[in-house]
């Protein structure tokens, strides 16, 4: 492959995105993004903080014309900002907004850009191209970038999109687009895989079903196990749905179940990492394994899980303990490093954070481990005690210990165990393990 069209299947009048206005063409998205492309400055990177959908894709198609790579942040503090510009020095800044710090080198990204519409065929870019470089969340340390072709984006992007339904689809998303899986699911879906994106980023149910109302049908509604949560419990109706995605975090079988029921609707589940993409996926009640997509493969060895696909230029090794099925299919057995062992017993800190937020009262929780993972390498279990943060307005925390000790071991009971507020949850619903640091001290 020498080279891949921007826009797969280039259609001058066809919509790429639904904005505020209405449908956007592909034709006028191309005339646009070549307009942008000729303010952005000589740089190897762009660092896009766009919080819009429309200027997000906007930015990133620039810089594809330009033959620059788009930085993608974990979050847009001011410390992270600046240890990026400061680890790639030949940069910019792509914002549609105010930023939090004066910051040089910023690019603004208009949404009404004056230009002509495309009109000639789609551009190609280098299929070896380094398109973008996501960062790992920090949830399990500092994040970390991962170079992604622009081949390798475009063979996942028809990968997922024929595992999900997405051509022709109209994508709904909470998720923002800097994030693997919101650059995956709304913005390589738009442009590879032949669906149409919102621009909007919902936050609340009622915006959500606003959005939603906007698309004309097939809907898919991509999103998090946070705000389908959210939704579930403000009995949120939606208009009708073709299907729903998740992912960042492993959904219960009953707040899947809640979901489906409500939204009346197919919910599947997305996993992977930053470094793999989405690898597998799952209709979370129809089961707990987990199907990989099309060509993809993972396996065990002595240092845990790896993962290899069409999509990837060299196997990625995963932070997940999995066991292969003979079909192919995976069961998640939990993080290295997190699974406990006490006295000879085990359990995983995955089925201590079910359990505790399967107490009455709880309203979020999170357990955890406050110190690095001492296993030993071939274990893959540790005997550091657990620690918690719960929300649970009504109730105390020898309560919570009280109830969770119907149905834990005594040894893995967390300690400490620490009501709070609310948890550190970032745009996506993780929880960056500084920050749960942080609340422990």
């Amino acid at each position: 492959m020498n080279g891949l069209p921007l826009i797969a299947g280039y259609r001058p009048q066809a919509p790429l995105l639904y904005a505020a206005e209405g449908p956007l063409s592909q034709a006028r998205f191309l005339g646009q993004a070549a307009a942008l492309a000729r303010t952005l400055p000589e740089a190897t990177y762009a660092l896009n903080l766009c919080e819009s959908r429309q200027a997000f894709l906007l930015g990133f198609a620039a810089a594809l014309l330009r033959g620059q790579t788009s930085l993608l942040p974990p979050n847009k503090t001011v410390d992270t900002v600046a240890a990026i510009r400061a680890r790639y020095p030949d940069s910019y800044v792509l914002s549609d907004g105010t930023l939090d710090g004066a910051l040089a080198g910023v690019v603004p990204v208009s949404l009404d850009l004056a230009c002509e519409d495309w009109s000639d065929a789609a551009p190609a870019i280098p299929a070896g191209h380094i398109a973008a470089m996501p960062f790992t969340s920090g949830s399990t340390g500092n994040p970390l970038p991962h170079a992604k072709t622009w081949g390798g984006m475009v063979t996942h992007a028809g990968l997922l999109s024929r595992r999900l339904g997405f051509d022709g689809a109209h994508l709904a998303a909470t998720v923002p687009p800097q994030h693997t899986y919101g650059l995956e699911t709304t913005v390589l879906a738009a442009l590879a895989g032949g669906a149409v994106s919102h621009c909007a980023r919902p936050f609340f149910p009622q915006d959500v079903a606003s959005v939603l109302e906007a698309l004309p049908a097939p809907r898919l509604l991509i999103t998090t196990p946070v705000h389908l949560n959210a939704l579930v419990q403000a009995r949120q109706a939606l208009p009708p749905l073709a299907g729903i995605v998740s992912a960042t975090a492993p959904l219960s079988p009953q707040l899947a179940a809640a979901a489906e029921q409500l939204l009346g609707a197919p919910l599947h589940e997305i996993y992977g990492s930053t470094e793999s993409g989405g690898v597998a996926t799952r209709r979370t009640t129809a089961g707990e394994l987990w199907q990989p997509l099309p060509g993809v493969s993972l396996r065990e060895d002595e240092g845990g899980a790896l993962v290899s696909g069409p999509h990837l230029a060299a196997p990625q090794r995963l932070a997940d303990i999995i066991e292969t099925g003979a079909d192919g299919r995976i069961r998640l057995l939990g993080r290295s490093g997190d699974l406990l062992k006490v006295a000879g017993k085990r359990m995983s800190l995955a089925e201590l954070n079910h359990r505790l937020l399967a107490i009455p009262g709880v309203e979020d929780g999170v357990v955890f481990l406050p110190e690095p993972a001492a296993a030993a390498a071939t274990s893959n279990v540790t005997v550091i005690r657990p620690a918690a943060l719960v929300v649970a307005p009504t109730l105390n925390e020898q309560q919570i210990l009280d109830l969770l000790r119907q149905s834990v071991d005594p040894a893995f009971l967390p300690r400490p165990l620490r009501l709070v507020a609310r948890l550190p949850r970032n745009e996506l619903g993780k929880l960056p393990r500084a920050a749960l640091l942080e609340l422990m001290r």
